[in-house]
């Protein structure tokens, strides 16, 4: 993997004489008055030396030590426990973000701010909780006066962190050594790569306990209702379907111009052709009117729905999952607009049409 080209910038050293300058290589002109230029090469780079930083975190991390945190994790949330995350700056970002990520799993979490902790919040922390604290360097003041206060608690504590021998490391239960060859940064300083290798640290643990738990496709959209994953996953036919007085329906002996006001009234663009036990026949839609018009001229006042209508429709019964018919009505040899929903008997108890699914969220 190609490694970034330096750029030389030159900037004003506060600590140097007046109108003397210190040459530093950085990835990046450090000169406000005169910005450089952003090519692609340079943009490439940078994703590339990201890359190989990502890299070397995977080459290095200790799985048998994010085997064991990931097995804790497991253990004490089968037991009723509640897993907290902290962290302070972008690492508490992360630690927030990897523990809604667990919430939306069905796994008790929550983010324990360690400054409000201090301040009251500590108090939903118990003795059979895990804390997990995650830091750059293993040295933020915040964490370490948590610490103390935690373990009075009785929780188990467990820092993630990149700085090998740091004091948070030496002060809780287990460490997760996180491997960090540098910051993409071209000073090594702003938290762009300690933090990637975070958020992919925590995330893949999540979904390990996923795993683990055997959560269901059904049992995540749960977590998710209102989500277009979600509906995809729980709406059924029944839940989003036209019924009952909603229903354009007619008869198959009805004159084609007598159902004009069903055919546009109800907004489904058909007419459901039904006998006298409400079995389905046929429909009849807007497009079969107006081709029946063209073709009949004059005589369609003559016409009944029954000898224009579609005997061969497609259909969808209630307890169908609602993506379903969507697929259903996209399918070849051309797409349809609705599709008429009906029971065991074939009779008709519904239709569902493409703009009520998108309008549910689908």
């Amino acid at each position: 993997m190609g490694s970034l080209p330096p750029f030389s910038a030159d900037f004003i050293n506060p600590h140097s004489p007046p109108n003397t300058k210190t040459t530093t290589t950085t990835q990046f002109s450090s000169s406000a008055a005169s910005p450089s230029c952003m090519d692609e090469t340079t943009l490439l780079n940078l994703f590339k030396s990201q890359q190989s930083h990502l890299n070397f975190f995977f080459q290095h991390l200790d799985l048998p030590r994010t085997l064991a945190f990931t097995q804790t994790l497991l253990l004490q949330s089968s037991v009723g426990a509640t897993i907290f995350f902290s962290g302070v700056g972008k690492s508490g970002f992360v630690a927030h973000k990897i523990s809604q990520t667990l919430v939306s799993l069905g796994i008790r979490s929550g983010f324990l701010s360690p400054l409000d902790a201090l301040h009251g919040d500590i108090g939903a922390l118990s003795k059979t909780d895990v804390l997990v604290l995650f830091s750059k360097s293993g040295t933020t003041e915040e964490l370490l006066r948590l610490v103390p206060c935690a373990k009075a608690k009785g929780a188990f504590l467990i820092s993630v962190t990149s700085v090998d021998g740091n004091a948070l490391a030496s002060v809780c239960d287990m460490n997760v050594h996180l491997p960090l060859q540098r910051e993409l940064c071209p000073f090594d300083l702003a938290p762009v790569t300690s933090t990637a290798i975070q958020m992919v640290f925590g995330d893949t643990v999540a979904i390990a306990l996923m795993g683990a738990k055997n959560l269901t496709k059904e049992q995540y959209a749960a977590n998710h209702p209102a989500g277009r994953i979600g509906k995809s996953l729980i709406f059924k036919v029944k839940d989003v379907m036209k019924k009952e007085d909603e229903l354009p329906v007619c008869k198959e002996g009805d004159l084609i111009m007598e159902q004009l006001v069903e055919l546009t009234s109800k907004g489904c663009g058909c007419v459901l052709v039904i006998d006298a036990e409400h079995c389905l026949i046929g429909t009849f839609t807007d497009g079969d009117l107006r081709r029946t018009l063209k073709a009949s001229g004059e005589a369609i006042f003559k016409l009944t729905v029954g000898e224009m209508c579609n005997r061969r429709p497609r259909t969808i019964g209630p307890d169908a999952m609602a993506v379903e018919a969507m697929q259903k009505m996209e399918a070849p040899p051309s797409p349809v607009q609705f599709l008429p929903v009906i029971n065991d008997q074939n009779q008709v108890i519904g239709i569902v049409t493409l703009h009520g699914l998108v309008s549910a969220g689908l």
